[in-house]
């Protein structure tokens, strides 16, 4: 089995990303400060190697690492 290269809190971040959630409706959803949201998005961003959210969707979908 592949190891994904997402954390499970990252993989749940860009679920609800990718379900049109802003950053503070992701925040409520999983406890989690707003902040630590936008870290957890500049991580995912940084591993892959792009700029921008969309950038990074794209990038998670072409991996299969979510879905839509």
């Amino acid at each position: 089995m592949k190891s994904s290269i997402l954390t499970n809190r990252e993989k749940e971040v860009f679920d609800l990303l990718v379900m049109n959630s802003s950053t503070k409706e992701i925040a409520e959803k999983l406890n989690i400060s707003e902040k630590t949201v936008r870290n957890h998005i500049s991580n995912v961003m940084q591993k892959l190697g792009v700029k921008g959210r969309a950038g990074a969707v794209i990038e998670l979908l072409r991996l299969n690492e979510i879905s839509l």
